[in-house]
């Protein structure tokens, strides 16, 4: 379908406005124009953010707040988030990564959207703005039923991890600019030698990133060993619906889950 229009709006209701017709919404462009350029786009019109005054990245009381249209450059560079630069490095190039968006990972079909996947681990929050307003919805919500039509993420809300509670690792079949294979993402504290709480996000291995429930109740009260580790890795099979892609077979990803799950925690 051709696009007959392109609109730039300078506030986030404009851009409300604009997607309650049927316009898509895009931050960099990098999901979309893909899909405009092969022909595959189902809409006419499409909105962009870059105007809409989404882009700013604001720290207050341990909490992060990233507007939608903020580059994955942008939060790399911020120096409060600097535990997020081993994953922004593997994503794409840093072309890609110049334009592509925080909102815009989050509807990135796996084995992508990485930065999705530490949203998730992090127990982050989307702000939405619709027709009727303002509304908060956990990233989970978001990242398994998206948004309603006319809704626009606007910013998402994330808690900063205290230091040595995050944890993360991607396996890949190049060093860089690849599609993950397994990305595991964690914020586990730990006293007295055991764990305390848990949240793991898993990501390549489920149509959209996913959390490791069964793997997060088995560590709790036991101790990060490689022998405790290994069983949460089997565990958290049961939270997976691997695919095969270019990338991995569903039974290769299901096999060395156990292993990047491991060195996610003990390198």
């Amino acid at each position: 379908m051709a696009i007959h229009a392109v609109h730039v709006p300078e506030s986030a209701e404009a851009a409300v406005a604009l997607a309650g017709r049927g316009a898509w919404v895009m931050g960099g462009g990098t999901v979309v124009m893909p899909l405009v350029t092969s022909g595959a786009a189902t809409a006419t019109e499409l909105v962009s953010l870059s105007k809409a005054g989404l882009s700013g990245i604001e720290v207050r009381d341990g909490t992060v707040r990233i507007g939608a249209a903020a580059t994955l450059t942008a939060v790399g560079e911020h120096p409060r988030l600097a535990f997020l630069r081993p994953a922004l490095r593997t994503i794409a190039s840093p072309t890609i990564r110049n334009q592509a968006t925080l909102g815009g990972n989050l509807f990135v079909a796996q084995p992508y959207g990485d930065l999705a996947v530490c949203l998730l681990a992090l127990g982050a929050t989307c702000e939405i703005a619709g027709p009727g307003g303002r509304r908060d919805a956990p990233v989970a919500e978001v990242l398994a039923s998206g948004v309603t039509g006319g809704e626009v993420v606007v910013a998402v809300l994330a808690p900063l991890p205290e230091p040595g509670t995050w944890y993360y690792r991607k396996a890949m079949r190049r060093r860089l600019n690849s599609a993950s294979i397994v990305t595991v993402a964690s914020v586990t504290r730990t006293a007295g030698g055991v764990v305390t709480s848990s949240g793991i996000a898993l990501g390549g291995v489920a149509p959209r990133p996913v959390r490791a429930v069964s793997a997060e109740r088995l560590l709790l009260g036991r101790p990060l060993t490689p022998e405790v580790l290994t069983e949460a890795g089997e565990a958290a099979r049961a939270d997976t619906a691997p695919a095969d892609d270019a990338y991995a077979s569903a039974w290769y990803r299901t096999r060395v889950l156990p292993v990047h799950l491991r060195r996610a925690f003990l390198g």
